[in-house]
């Protein structure tokens, strides 16, 4: 791994940490270098499952919510403003020195400029087309964010949620084309808010939807808007989780970005996860933008594969009957 604008910063003696005191760590990803932060320090809050367990595993201390007192944080800038400002008011209310990390394309130049505005600025370090800097004090109750957020459809949401300003298109035109009969156990893989799955759950042959979400936040959401006792939430990867029995049918609009990057892979992990899970009949429905190359995985791991709708914006793609392949 190269060195990152944190350890760099460090190490060169720019940014100096607090000697004591614990460091609370804002939405890292499993790839970010922590590795000028001393480990015994440090309490990494994401919720993000997949981050989340990989820290774990590397033996920090990990949380979805920042808990004890800090002398210092450091905030990963997410793709989100709404989202980034408010893992900054969170850094800062915790009274010690707030450290803010983030590549241009995340805005970190126009986040440096709003933060200095508001606080004393200390320094800042810029490498690798991004920006490190890091300032005490200052007022950011106002990027503070209110608890929820009510759309259209009267479903909750919240900052850093896929589509927290409104119903995503994709989604709609995955819920217009399901049909009426999906089987009596149902996966929602990345449900997001809720918003398929409340739909899926107008089904009365539903006896068992299981809703997988490794955003925590879109999880909490989720809970909010679907209140459905037949509803099982599963704060989980998607791509690893497994159930407890074989499911009738999958439905599913997959993220396909990493970051800013895009990355089919991811969508292509989720076909292979609702191939594994599926019962022998069982049929998996997906929504894809229309680019995304999704059909030769399906027709690798499937019987039949078909698209049933769809216009020059997205696809909805019907698969049945996994092959022992997905197995």
């Amino acid at each position: 791994m190269s060195s990152s604008r944190l350890s760099l910063a460090v190490e060169s003696g720019q940014l100096v940490l607090p000697s004591e005191g614990r460091i609370a760590v804002f939405s890292p990803t499993a790839a970010t270098d922590l590795s000028a932060l001393p480990r015994d320090r440090v309490q990494v809050i994401t919720g993000m499952k997949p981050d989340h367990d990989a820290f774990a595993q590397a033996g920090y201390d990990v949380s979805v919510s920042a808990s004890g007192e800090f002398s210092a944080a450091v905030v990963f800038l997410t793709r989100a403003k709404a989202e980034a400002r408010a893992l900054v008011a969170e850094a800062s209310a915790l009274g010690g020195m707030v450290i803010v990390d983030g590549r241009k394309t995340d805005g970190a130049d126009s986040m440096l400029k709003d933060c200095k505005r508001r606080s004393d600025l200390a320094g800042s370090f810029s490498k690798a087309h991004g920006k490190l800097f890091w300032f005490e004090g200052g007022d950011f109750k106002d990027w503070v964010p209110d608890a929820e957020t009510s759309i259209d459809g009267g479903f909750l949401t919240r900052p850093g949620v896929f589509s927290a300003d409104g119903i995503d298109p994709a989604s709609a035109a995955l819920v217009a084309a399901l049909p009426e009969k999906l089987g009596r156990y149902v996966a929602d893989l990345g449900a997001g808010w809720g918003y398929i799955s409340n739909n899926i759950l107008t089904r009365d042959e539903v006896e068992t939807l299981y809703l997988v979400e490794a955003n925590h936040v879109a999880l909490e959401c989720a809970k909010m808007n679907v209140k459905d006792a037949r509803a099982e939430f599963h704060w989980s990867d998607a791509t690893t989780w497994e159930p407890r029995a074989k499911m009738n049918a999958v439905v599913m609009n997959p993220p396909f970005h990493s970051g800013r990057t895009a990355d089919p892979a991811l969508g292509k992990a989720f076909i292979a996860a609702a191939a594994r899970m599926l019962a022998p009949s069982g049929q998996l429905w997906m929504v894809a933008n229309r680019h995304l190359p999704y059909e030769a995985t399906l027709e690798d791991l499937f019987v039949k594969v078909e698209e049933v709708a769809g216009d020059n914006r997205f696809k909805i793609l019907r698969a049945e009957r996994p092959t022992r392949t997905a197995r």
